[in-house]
């Protein structure tokens, strides 16, 4: 684990249940009581939050800041890392990669520390932050508006970008995704630079977990013909994988 994905963990741990001690956290981090506070003196020196007697509590800006992409990193979070480590095994060292802002794909950033001189394009602050901390690598974060959560960019400046690279490798997620439509998305204007993306590269790889199997919403940006290889969880039923062979969409269930 990282200095910086520990540091997520110990603020995620203080979001979901404030007032949390100096020694707790070691406990549920498996860390030393030194560690936990030279991370909570590095946080407040960011403003993260503030050192209180035995601990520390989050200021008020982190309290809203990007809570809407922690809750949703923690939702189905056995089934996005097994997801993650099999489509993980589809990046060489070297390799050109778009990455959405998508919390499946920042676990797929996760098992991509390790590797060598990637060039990555992404919109996904936290992703770009955490491959970055890679020296060989190249990380372009697209321009445009930052969004409310804080989590991502996204606009006609990033779609711009996009048009521009040709890149061999897109690894995307969705919030909703059926055979008739393909991958959806719930927020308009992510759906509108995913489906740019798209156009831009060689390989399209959804990463699906089952809990969005049938769930369709506002706007769609990938057709099932574009999807190179689908990567599920073992909690797909028969019937989802049926549809899946039916629409001729190749797919591995993980786990």
């Amino acid at each position: 684990m990282t200095t910086y994905e520990r540091r997520q963990l110990l603020l995620g741990l203080l979001r979901k249940q404030p007032g949390q001690r100096v020694p707790e956290l070691a406990t549920v981090l498996k860390i030393s009581e030194g560690t936990v506070r030279n991370d909570l003196n590095a946080l407040e020196a960011d403003g993260l939050l503030m050192r209180v007697h035995g601990g520390a509590v989050l200021s008020e800006q982190t309290k809203s800041f990007n809570a809407d992409f922690n809750i949703r990193h923690q939702e189905h979070g056995a089934e996005k890392d097994i997801i993650a480590e099999k489509a993980a095994a589809l990046v060489s060292d070297g390799d050109s990669l778009l990455l959405d802002a998508s919390s499946t794909v920042f676990y797929l950033a996760l098992q991509l520390k390790d590797r060598q001189r990637l060039r990555v394009v992404t919109n996904g602050i936290d992703v770009a932050r955490l491959l970055a901390q890679n020296s060989t690598n190249t990380v372009i974060l697209i321009g445009g508006v930052m969004n409310p959560d804080g989590s991502s960019v996204t606009g006609l400046l990033s779609e711009q970008i996009i048009a521009e690279l040709h890149i061999q490798k897109a690894f995307v997620s969705c919030s909703g995704f059926s055979v008739e439509r393909g991958m959806t998305e719930v927020h308009f204007e992510e759906a509108q630079l995913k489906r740019k993306a798209i156009e831009s590269v060689k390989q399209v790889f959804a990463l699906v977990d089952s809990s969005k199997m049938g769930h369709e919403d506002l706007t769609p940006f990938a057709r099932p013909l574009q999807i190179t290889h689908l990567f599920t969880d073992s909690g797909i039923t028969d019937e989802w994988q049926a549809r899946l062979q039916w629409g001729n969409i190749p797919f591995t269930v993980c786990g």
